[in-house]
């Protein structure tokens, strides 16, 4: 290579070594949109909002009511529904009560609508600019595709609760929030993955037999919060440690058997919900101890996240399910999420580009 010719292609490296930065710049970008939907969805859940728009509407949905007919014809359709009928009504609700659980609704989709574009649009233009690296095409096409499976299963969720019963199936539920949080952690690894590229380790990380247990032991108290919200199992206990004076707390349904009563007794999934979070705390004690030596930024937001979620999840119960305090839960469960899946992606790179 003659002298000349080196600055243009350190030039070029650079150019390339710059594209992968910006697709993990753009993807750390998406997720912190989807950080976001969790807490509006939680909010959503909390404010019993889920229910106030009645109708799929994917493109003329995104739209609220502009005038006060509007309103009137939203609300009376509103009316019809069990919710209304059973709970609401009797209660007094008005028209504003209603435009108030319509408003939160009505961001969370728009949200998810704003997620999809911010999305397809860039990955359309690095697409055709030929920015992304090979093996990483289908993988976001994957992510792509899980968003907008994830707006389908929403829609699923919301359907559950405009006929017989009186709010949304707490198992459909739990799959639309397990799936915003799958979502995360594909973005989150994705984006790393490709920060490791753009710095000379094209090599990608892997998942460990340890980063396969822990991400199950989280899962499992991502599921039984999921059911716990779903149910309104917080409310059957406001103290702490002991349930109700008792630490197997009384009430359980154990009736119809104990898968039965694992996934549809609130006692239960209360009971469940607050200590499994110790095991879910040993194992990240765990990666936080083993990430530390390679990145000790990673080993730091895994116990800044789960202590912050300990000391929240206690505040909720003990408060009766406070809004801001439940709403900062469901908040710092995805910043979890995403610290877990950082620390599982340093302890899965390879030996020689740990760094």
């Amino acid at each position: 290579m003659t002298d000349q010719s080196l600055p243009n292609q350190l030039h070029r490296d650079n150019k390339a070594r710059s594209r992968p930065i910006a697709i993990a710049n753009w993807l750390f970008g998406v997720a912190i949109l989807v950080f976001i939907m969790v807490v509006v969805g939680g909010i959503t859940r909390l404010t019993e909002s889920g229910l106030s728009i009645t109708e799929w509407k994917p493109v003329t949905g995104a739209l609220p009511p502009l005038s006060e007919a509007d309103w009137l014809s939203e609300f009376a359709k509103y009316q019809q529904i069990p919710e209304y009928l059973e709970i609401n009504g009797p209660a007094g609700m008005t028209l504003a009560d209603f435009k108030f659980i319509y408003f939160w609704e009505w961001v969370h989709r728009l949200l998810g609508r704003l997620i999809g574009l911010a999305f397809a649009l860039p990955l359309l233009w690095f697409a055709v600019k030929r920015a992304i690296p090979s093996g990483y095409a289908m993988r976001l096409l994957a992510l792509l595709a899980l968003g907008g499976l994830q707006g389908t299963i929403g829609w699923w969720m919301v359907s559950s609760g405009l006929s017989e019963r009186t709010d949304v199936s707490h198992f459909r539920l739990a799959v639309h929030l397990l799936t915003a949080l799958i979502i995360l952690a594909g973005l989150v690894w994705t984006a790393l993955d490709l920060r490791q590229w753009a710095s000379g380790r094209e090599k990608p990380a892997r998942m460990t037999g340890l980063g396969v247990t822990i991400l199950m032991v989280l899962f499992i108290q991502l599921l039984f919060g999921a059911y716990t919200a779903g149910l309104n199992a917080g409310y059957v206990s406001s103290t702490w440690p002991l349930m109700n004076g008792y630490f197997i707390p009384g009430g359980i349904d154990w009736s119809t058997g104990i898968w039965s009563a694992l996934n549809n007794d609130p006692y239960l999934i209360h009971f469940i919900h607050r200590w499994w979070a110790w095991v879910v705390v040993g194992f990240l004690v765990i990666l936080a101890r083993k990430v530390r030596p390679i990145d000790r930024r990673a080993s730091i937001a895994i116990h800044a996240a789960f202590g912050s979620q300990i000391l929240l999840g206690i505040a909720t119960v003990m408060t009766g399910i406070d809004l801001h305090l439940a709403v900062s839960h469901q908040a710092v469960g995805a910043l979890v999420v995403a610290a877990t899946i950082w620390g599982v992606h340093v302890i899965g790179r390879p030996k020689n580009q740990l760094r």
